[in-house]
């Protein structure tokens, strides 16, 4: 892929702005309207593949040719790898956590305790069905940007113009475009008609789906056109350069495919569940060793006895629930957000979506409203906005398909009270259109012939390129400077004028009409909410960089806008790069592959990324970003490729999904917290007490306490949140290290609870173990109110329905100790209350440990106490980067300062 500059005239009109426009030459001393020349990325044609592009126009390829390339290069059509429905869902029972169960499912099945095989094994498949099912609700990506693709086309062949299906051209074939087609593969245009007829004028197209450029581009011969981009005016023929997954589409498809499948949480519940493991099982074999060595020779050290015995263990131990609590809670937030019009395609975007920290945006259609609309215009000769408004509807070509043309009609009729409830649409009250010159594309202008019927005169009025309706007027450099001021902030200039009163020769400037697309109502809004919230927003568009620079400050954007040429810069590193992309507002000039680019780079600094966009061209970078939200009125292929679809006009509800999510991923790391505490007090206690006094519990008890807990903490998914200010990030060194410190200090308490009711007040066996079971009931449980956020736990309230669910099962298991039911022995009302008073007590005591932890918690410290490889190397990374970053920023800052002294100076010039 290279990059090649070529001037390229835009629409009917050679004016200035998004284009080129001619350099005018007026009388001496004259300004001149200044050249800006379109960039387009085309592709490299290879020396071989060039050879066979020499087809005789008006005879095509034989047939036998076509078998031949066919062979080469293939249908021109994508190819689809597709996941068996059977497959994708196994899929779901694979994963740390899911292997332990497995795996408690099968010794369960062993020593036959068939109730725990029933419910751990339901268990597992709740949560591949939840998982499935979501994801299931996923169009394909591919079948959507063959969607897209023409179906047939006409095309020379053997000598025949012929129609045919699209999946059969080959490079080579010569076919012919005309209005309102999509081309069905990448060709160059031939400048000539279907018959071989030369033909005025350039071809339009409408490729913004595909490259983000605002406008319809007019293409002249040799000119490259890409496939499934629509043909907006005009007819010729071109010859097939590209098909299928060699076009620009097919590579967009093929970007897709590669993208990774597994996600950002699915990685985090992987790391915690390893962690899980490895202590659950490490502890486990010890003690079943322990037992099979002490116990040998007697009843309780036969195998299968043994087996039993850690199996309960394990089964407690195990987070059963962790999967189904977490799919529970962002099923919850899904809905929640169905309601705000956002609808969540893939569940575990929910989550992921707090933690993005840099939204990617694409400008035309998602920031802007992909419409030419009337902007401020430049005024002279004491004319208004009204006068250059109804001169050019006077002049302008009714039911043209032209943008231009549409933009001015639309805001004349929106602005002007005469146009307003009208009887005829065609008619102007009191004027008279006597004579009218359409668009020529040799003058570039349409002129008009009007009466005015108040004053029975007649005037003409001209609508065209500036530089021609400047010399039409005989010079003005006034208006020269208004043109190229308006082109450098990439706004499109028109120019109209007049003749002078009872002259019908001499004409006069009324003034230059500016049109832009505009942004969205809401997306400056938008913008400023995201930053508020730590989300740095970087717009990344195909279109031209002056035009996403006025686009950007007009959003409240920085214009540090970079061309993509930043991204694929040979003398440049990785490294290097990523940090303009961090450091950057936005990229312009750029394709599928660029925008993929910038996703990635920033993913490979461990930054979660957020892509909105509404194109074909937005669909590879929508699929790799961590959460790809696809907008209002976007195209299948992006819609598809999402993870989040916006069904509302505008982004505000992107700040909707930021903030839910954020609610979201706080009672998933409380739960997640409490979950890995539980478990690592669960294990530490009775490993200690059974390698120090063979003790242990009854397995119903064990089964109870794993079945209440869990199925209190489902409620977690309505429970109150505090919402981060900024975005929120899985510290799963933090997590672990204070789950094992908390772990480690309800470990103490329950050797106190032990020793006191057996050394102390040597209650008997039976009640000993109904207190030990109430303790290990509630201690662990109460820790879920601290975990709720990594303040303290007075600082948000939790929902009435999630106390009262923790408490409930906490009062249930207190009542069934106190009457002594299931637990074998009534330890009465005193133990009972006494029991869960401490557990509360305790609570706020590990509030406070928390807040400590959380407060002076570093990564350093982590990386310090157990360096590991993986820490030191990223330790090592985060301080070379500091210094990369302190350079780039400098660079970039002093861009920042230049930019800024141009524009004090321009505006000092005017």
């Amino acid at each position: 892929m290279s990059k090649q500059e070529i001037e390229n005239h835009q629409g009917d009109y050679g004016h200035g702005g998004h284009g080129s426009a001619s350099k005018f030459e007026g009388k001496e001393g004259e300004m001149e309207v200044e050249e800006q020349v379109h960039h387009e990325h085309v592709e490299e044609i290879s020396p071989e593949l060039e050879l066979l592009l020499k087809t005789d126009p008006l005879k095509g390829l034989s047939d036998d040719e076509v078998l031949r390339r066919r062979e080469t290069f293939g249908k021109n059509e994508l190819i689809e790898k597709k996941t068996h429905p059977f497959l994708k869902f196994l899929s779901y029972f694979t994963g740390a956590i899911a292997y332990l169960i497995e795996i408690a499912v099968i010794c369960s099945a062993i020593v036959g305790d068939w109730a725990d095989f029933g419910i751990i094994l339901a268990l597992l498949f709740i949560n591949a069905t939840i998982g499935f099912v979501e994801e299931a609700k996923a169009e394909s990506a591919l079948d959507a940007l063959k969607q897209t693709l023409a179906l047939k086309t006409r095309c020379w062949r053997n000598g025949h113009l012929v129609e045919l299906d699209t999946s059969e051209l080959v490079p080579g074939d010569v076919i012919v475009l005309r209005l309102g087609d999509i081309i069905p593969a990448d060709g160059r245009l031939l400048g000539i008609g279907a018959t071989g007829e030369a033909t005025e004028g350039d071809l339009q197209v409408d490729q913004s789906a595909l490259t983000g450029e605002s406008l319809p581009l007019s293409k002249n011969k040799g000119a490259t056109v890409y496939s499934s981009s629509i043909v907006k005016q005009g007819q010729q023929m071109a010859v097939v350069t590209k098909t299928g997954g060699n076009t620009f589409i097919g590579r967009a498809a093929g970007l897709m495919a590669v993208a990774p499948e597994e996600g950002h949480f699915q990685k985090i519940i992987n790391r915690i569940g390893n962690f899980l493991i490895l202590i659950t099982v490490v502890l486990v074999v010890i003690i079943m060793a322990y037992l099979l060595v002490v116990d040998r020779g007697t009843p309780d050290g036969e195998f299968k006895k043994v087996l039993e015995r850690v199996l309960v263990l394990t089964i407690a131990a195990i987070p059963v629930g962790l999967p189904t609590v977490m799919s529970v809670t962002m099923a919850m937030g899904a809905k929640e957000l169905a309601v705000r019009k956002v609808i969540v395609k893939r569940l575990t975007a929910v989550e992921e979506m707090a933690s993005v920290s840099v939204l990617c945006s694409d400008k035309t259609g998602t920031l802007t409203l992909n419409e030419l609309t009337f902007d401020e215009p430049y005024l002279t000769n004491g004319n208004t906005a009204e006068d250059i408004l109804l001169y050019s509807y006077l002049a302008a070509e009714p039911g043209a398909n032209d943008p231009i043309e549409f933009a001015v009609r639309t805001a004349a009729e929106e602005q002007l009270d005469i146009l307003k409830n009208r009887t005829h649409k065609h008619e102007v009250p009191g004027y008279k259109v006597t004579s009218f010159l359409p668009f020529n594309p040799s003058t570039k202008m349409t002129q008009a012939t009007v009466m005015n019927y108040s004053t029975q005169e007649s005037f003409k009025v001209a609508k065209g390129a500036p530089q021609v309706i400047i010399r039409l007027v005989g010079g003005d450099n006034d208006a020269v400077r208004a043109v190229n001021s308006l082109a450098k902030r990439g706004l499109r200039a028109l120019g109209v004028a007049r003749t002078k009163p009872g002259s019908l020769e001499e004409y006069e400037l009324v003034g230059m009409i500016s049109l832009i697309d505009p942004p969205r109502p809401d997306s400056a809004e938008t913008i400023r909410r995201c930053n508020e919230m730590g989300v740095d927003v970087k717009m990344i568009t195909g279109d031209q960089q002056i035009i996403a620079k006025e686009v950007a400050h007009r959003l409240g954007m920085g214009r540090v806008i970079l061309d993509a040429g930043h991204l694929v810069d040979p003398s440049k590193s990785d490294d290097e790069i990523t940090e303009h992309c961090i450091r950057a507002d936005g990229f312009a000039q750029v394709i599928p592959e660029h925008k993929y680019r910038v996703v990635e780079l920033l993913q490979n600094r461990g930054i979660l990324v957020g892509m909105t966009g509404d194109g074909v061209n937005d669909a590879p970078a929508l699929k790799k970003a961590n959460v790809g939200i696809a907008v209002h009125g976007c195209t299948d292929a992006a819609r598809s490729a999402a993870d989040i679809v916006l069904l509302a006009p505008g982004l505000s509800t992107i700040v909707d999904g930021l903030m839910t999510s954020r609610a979201i991923f706080q009672r998933m790391r409380s739960y997640a917290l409490y979950r890995i505490t539980s478990t690592v007090h669960f294990l530490m206690f009775f490993f200690c007490i059974t390698m120090t006094l063979k003790w242990h519990m009854k397995p119903i008890l064990l089964i109870l306490i794993c079945i209440l807990n869990d199925a209190a903490t489902l409620v977690i998914s309505v429970d109150n949140a505090k919402i981060s200010a900024y975005p929120d990030k899985w510290r799963i060194g933090q997590l672990i290290f204070l789950s094992v410190v908390l772990g480690a200090l309800l470990t103490a308490l329950s050797f106190a609870h032990f020793f006191i009711a057996d050394r102390v007040y040597h209650v008997s066996p039976a009640k000993l173990e109904a207190i030990m079971y109430l303790h290990i009931s509630s201690a662990p449980h109460f820790v879920i109110f601290s975990t709720r956020l990594s303040g303290y736990f007075w600082e948000n309230m939790p929902s009435p329905i999630f106390f009262i669910a923790v408490m409930g099962t906490q009062v249930f298991a207190m009542l069934i100790c106190v009457y002594g039911v299931i637990v074998g022995e009534a330890i009465g009302w005193g133990w009972g209350t006494a029991v869960i008073a401490i557990s509360l007590v305790y609570f706020v005591f590990l509030d406070f440990v928390k807040v400590f932890i959380f407060r002076h918690w570093t990564f350093e410290f982590t990386a310090t106490a157990w360096p590991t490889k993986a820490r030191k190397d990223k330790l090592r990374a985060r301080k070379v980067r500091v210094i990369q970053q302190q350079h780039v920023w400098s660079s970039i800052d002093q861009v920042r300062q230049v930019g800024l002294k141009i524009k004090v100076l321009e505006a000092l010039k005017q």
